[in-house]
């Protein structure tokens, strides 16, 4: 700890300046990521566009003194290699998946054999249902007398007969 008093000045000063570049630094590496990002998903546009804003920047922190000139120069060199490497063929980018977007894909997988299951339920539930009915149905017609059974004929004949006639006007 600094005992005189423009020393204890400049530790307050540096402070002040050291939040400032390291600032500065951060947003660099944010722009780097963000361009690096479009490389790894096949962006190349938006990738081609985003190289001057880097460059200018890299330039900017350069000038400020926050990194060295050849940490700079190596920055950019490299930046526009991978850039010129994805577009002439040089490396073929696979695109990534993160652990978000995977968990995304199997959540809808998952979702959608539950829809599967369910419906398949519903089918099941549906011919139970009427299997019973058609076993209900016989043992009502093995109680009915032959008359009985004529009119019961008929008017499933007459049933049978719109059903058709609505499923042929669809």
């Amino acid at each position: 700890m600094p005992n005189i008093k423009s020393a204890k000045k400049r530790v307050l000063v540096i402070n002040k300046k050291n939040l400032q570049n390291r600032s500065q630094m951060s947003a660099l590496k944010t722009l780097i990521k963000k361009f690096n990002g479009a490389i790894d998903v096949n962006d190349l546009a938006t990738a081609e566009v985003m190289l001057p804003e880097v460059h200018s920047a890299i330039d900017k922190c350069c000038t400020k003194g926050i990194i060295h000139k050849n940490n700079a120069a190596n920055k950019k060199a490299a930046l526009a290699k991978r850039l010129s490497d994805v577009k002439s063929g040089k490396v073929t980018i696979v695109i990534k998946k993160d652990n978000k977007t995977i968990a995304a894909e199997k959540a809808k997988a998952a979702q959608e054999a539950r829809v599967a299951a369910r419906e398949e339920s519903k089918k099941l539930a549906l011919e139970k249902k009427e299997a019973a009915e058609k076993e209900a149905a016989a043992k009502k017609a093995a109680k009915m007398t032959p008359a009985e059974k004529l009119k019961a004929e008929k008017a499933a004949a007459k049933e049978k007969a719109k059903s058709e006639k609505e499923s042929k006007k669809k």
